[in-house]
């Protein structure tokens, strides 16, 4: 699967693209905001760590074959969030090393309005067909009820605990399609 090109998905208001060097700044306001980052480790990104997560989620496509998106508002442009898949090798009990890892962050002045459930979904649809539907895999903090419901939504019905650097964390999985 590796050396695969990020390909361009389009929904009825959203486009999701590869990330590109002019992200930066959107990029790094959204890893700078304490309510988006307040669930993924709960420090804030300085610009250079931000430029940092930016190549792995860009890299990732080349690397593995699969990776993630900007998520960009069709009607202005604006860069409204991430969602992708990932294989971070990461540490942790029971292992998801290999299975693609979804993740997805949003601008919090935008929820309720459905635009994380539609780009997960077109995610995911992308998947089920270039990914040949493989289990597919997401870890969300106890406490963030926004990103487990959507999880719930999107057809991760497999929930169990688990440790991530020796904390406890949901994990869910989306079974083969």
């Amino acid at each position: 699967m590796a050396g695969r090109a990020a390909p361009v998905l389009e929904t009825a208001r959203l486009t999701l693209r590869p990330l590109r060097e002019s992200d930066l700044g959107a990029h790094a306001a959204m890893l700078g905001d304490p309510e988006i980052v307040r669930f993924l480790g709960g420090v804030t990104q300085s610009r250079e760590e931000a430029w940092r997560k930016l190549l792995a989620g860009a890299a990732m496509w080349n690397v593995v074959g699969f990776g993630y998106w900007v998520v960009e508002r069709r009607e202005d442009g604006r860069m409204i969030g991430q969602t992708g898949f990932a294989d971070f090798k990461r540490d942790m009990t029971p292992g998801i090393e290999g299975l693609p890892e979804m993740g997805w962050i949003f601008a919090p002045d935008l929820g309720g309005q459905g635009y994380a459930a539609e780009a997960v979904a077109a995610g995911l649809a992308w998947a089920d067909d270039a990914l040949g539907g493989a289990e597919t895999v997401a870890i969300i903090d106890h406490e963030n009820a926004r990103s487990i419901r959507l999880a719930e939504r999107s057809g991760f019905d497999v929930r169990e605990e688990a440790t991530y650097r020796g904390a406890p964390i949901l994990l869910f999985r989306r079974p083969a399609r």
